[in-house]
Parts: C-alpha cells; sequence; structure tokens
C-alpha cells in the first residue's frame, strides 16, 4: 500500500488546460483589438482631418495668406481705463469713425483707451455688450478686425483684409479679400457662415442695409449696387447717379447724394433700396461737400452732412421732409470728421479736425445758435479720438 501510493505522488499528471498560457494567449488577443481600434481611429481622424482643411482652404481662398485668424495672440487681464468729463449728454446710437486713434470718446465726454491693438478707425459694441468690435486702420498689411472684452482680453477675428464694415448691430461683417467679397455672422468671438462673391478690382463694401450689402464699384465714380449675401453674384450696376450714402430712413429707404445736371454740383436725394438706386426725392439747393461724411436722425427727420464751397468748414442740418427744390440748410457747427452719432431725434454728437467733441442740438441750431466744440480733456496732443456709443 506504502509502494502505490508513492507512485501516484510521484507520478505528475499533465494537466487538462494550461492556466499560464491561457492567460498570455487572452492578452495577445486583447492587444491586437485595441490595436485594431486604435488605427481604426486614426483613419477616421485623418479623413475628417483632410476634410475640414479642404473646407476651409476653400472657404478662404485668395492669393497669399489665409486671412480668417480666429484666436488670442495676446490676452491681457486689464481692466479698460476710463476718465470723465462733466457735461450732461445723451448716449449716441451709432458708432463708426474714419479716424486712426487708440482712444475712444463717448458723446457724454468719457475716454477710453483701447488695450493692445494699436490704432483703430472704426469701433462698434459688441452684440451681448461685453467689449467692442474694433476695426484697424489701414496699413501695408490690410486692416484687421479685432474683439476686445471688457475684461481686456483681445481676439483678432481679421487680419489682411481690405475694405472692413460692421452692421448696426454688429451682428455681421463684410469685407474685401483678394478679387472676393465677404459676408460673415459674428457670434460671441467667432466668425461663421462665411459667404463670398467675386467683385470688380476697385469695388469695396460701404454699408450694411438691413441684410444687404451696399457695393460702390469704384470709389472715382458715382454708382452703386445692393449685394444680398447667398442670393447669387454681385448684381450688375444700373445705379449711375449715386455718389455717397449718409444713412437710412425707417422705412428702408436711403439718403444720399447723387449727381447734378450742372457740372461740379450735387443734389441730395431719398432712394429706393433696390438695385438701381432709384431717386425718390431730390433737392438740389444746399452746397454739400463730396466726402461722404454725415449721418441721420432715428427718426429720418433731420441730416447733418458737411458743407461744400460756399459752406467750407461747416457742418449743415438738413430737414429731409422739406426735400425738394427748394431745399434749405442751416449751419449747424464746425466740420465733422468721423461719425456724426444720434442719440435721439434731435441731438447728435461728432468731432471736428481738431479731435474736439461738438454737441448738436437741433432746436438751438434752428434757432440761428450753431453748435461749439469742446476739447475732451485727456487726449494725448495731437491725437483725434473716435466717437463711440456711451460705456
Amino acid at each position: 500500500m506504502r509502494e502505490t501510493l508513492s507512485r501516484h505522488v510521484a507520478l505528475a499528471r499533465p494537466l487538462s488546460v494550461d492556466p499560464a498560457g491561457q492567460a498570455i494567449r487572452r492578452a495577445n488577443r486583447i492587444r491586437r483589438r485595441r490595436t485594431a481600434a486604435g488605427l481604426a481611429l486614426a483613419a477616421v481622424t485623418t479623413v475628417l482631418l483632410s476634410a475640414g482643411m479642404a473646407q476651409l482652404g476653400a472657404e478662404t481662398r485668395r492669393d497669399g495668406s489665409p486671412i480668417v485668424v480666429i484666436g488670442d495672440p495676446g490676452p491681457t487681464n486689464r481692466p479698460l481705463p476710463t476718465a470723465s468729463i462733466p457735461g450732461p449728454a445723451p448716449s449716441p446710437q451709432t458708432s463708426t469713425a474714419p479716424l486712426v486713434s487708440e482712444t475712444l470718446v463717448s458723446a457724454d465726454g468719457r475716454r477710453l483707451v483701447l488695450p493692445d491693438v494699436g490704432p483703430a478707425e472704426r469701433v462698434q459694441p459688441l452684440p451681448s455688450g461685453g467689449g467692442w468690435l474694433v476695426v484697424s486702420g489701414p496699413s501695408t498689411a490690410g486692416r484687421s478686425l479685432w474683439v476686445v472684452q471688457n475684461d481686456g482680453l483681445v481676439q483678432v477675428l481679421l487680419a489682411g483684409a481690405g475694405a472692413i464694415v460692421l452692421a448696426p448691430d454688429s451682428l455681421q461683417v463684410a469685407w474685401r479679400d483678394g478679387d472676393d467679397l465677404l459676408v460673415a455672422g459674428v457670434i460671441g468671438t467667432q466668425l461663421i457662415g462665411a459667404v463670398r462673391t467675386p467683385v470688380p478690382a476697385a469695388a469695396e463694401p460701404v454699408r450694411f442695409v438691413a441684410d444687404e450689402v451696399l457695393v460702390r464699384l469704384d470709389p472715382a465714380d458715382a454708382g452703386h449696387t445692393l449685394w444680398r449675401p447667398g442670393a447669387g453674384p454681385l448684381p450688375e450696376a444700373l445705379d449711375q447717379k449715386s455718389l455717397n450714402v449718409y444713412g437710412r430712413l425707417p422705412d428702408g429707404r436711403l439718403v444720399g447724394q447723387v449727381t447734378a445736371t450742372d457740372p461740379g454740383r450735387t443734389c441730395l436725394a431719398v432712394l429706393a433700396p433696390t438695385r438701381h438706386l432709384d431717386p425718390v426725392r431730390t433737392g438740389c439747393g444746399p452746397d454739400l461737400s463730396q466726402d461722404g461724411v454725415g449721418g441721420v436722425s432715428p427718426d429720418g427727420r433731420w441730416l447733418l452732412v458737411n458743407g461744400g464751397v460756399g459752406k467750407a468748414g461747416r457742418a449743415l442740418l438738413v430737414d429731409l421732409e422739406r426735400l425738394g427744390p427748394n431745399a434749405t440748410a442751416v449751419a449747424a457747427g464746425p466740420s465733422i470728421t468721423g461719425a456724426v452719432v444720434w442719440s435721439n431725434a434731435s441731438h447728435a454728437s461728432y468731432l471736428n479736425g481738431a479731435g474736439e467733441l461738438v454737441r448738436v442740438d437741433v432746436g438751438q441750431v434752428r434757432a440761428g445758435k450753431p453748435a461749439s466744440p469742446a476739447a475732451v480733456p485727456g487726449v494725448p496732443a495731437g491725437e483725434r479720438p473716435i466717437l463711440v456709443k456711451g460705456f
């Protein structure tokens, strides 16, 4: 019995299942599955990235580097410095100005210095009210569009663009890029849904008219056209008379300057908002500058505009309700430089050539008392600030 038991213990029976080998084989299978899954994911990612880059290239093609840049080249967390001067004045409703400056001023005299963006040409508040859309002045590299938030954060939306115009509500932007005109929506701090169309070599966007863009085909000649983004190419210019457009009436019609039959003379006109820009009413009495500077009151009653020969150096107030063959204008103050901003139907503000603030009271002007300029304390000598909506 002892010998039998000893033989059983000494005999090593082979196991029916090898646990170690089974574990190794299972690990190999898991590794192969993971490798295959990783390769598949990499392939899908490569395809998606390639498609995205192709689409981006199609949207931003141009002869040179692409201009759409969404990012933050130099964020800061500094609050924007402000200063105030006394004097009551309502806040204006617009905030664009063809000056070049780093200093903003509101109609009530408050001052704000833009951080880290350089000289700006045009400034409007963001739709959310949390900062500013800033169009740079022209340079050899083109124009830029920045977002400057109230906490000091600066982001670039466009770089290397041609002419840039902003919608009055800051929800859209139009710009020239190479041979094309583009329009995009402004959402937060990004541009979305860009639409483009080819345009003639000298064409430039002028302003938004509702959902359309007013385009001047050649700054050296009269004539504009309206382009509706996404509705086809730029229409043929059927208007050969309009020189400048100052603003929009509540009913959608435009107020502009048109050529006259007498050489060297121009007329004011109410224009139909169509491709033809047909004059509905004209008034050839006031002698106007052709600099294109001016602004229409919110109710459509008044136009502030620069006078021409015989009125050099003076801004004029025109009653648009009496626009006709015998239209007249009264002196409103010194010549306008930059934007005209209206706070309501009877009060407007603008800057003169010296960067001084001019506040116009329609009632006073009609009574024969033109507005006088007032210096803005804190503005560096020789610098002309940009008039913006109150902040």
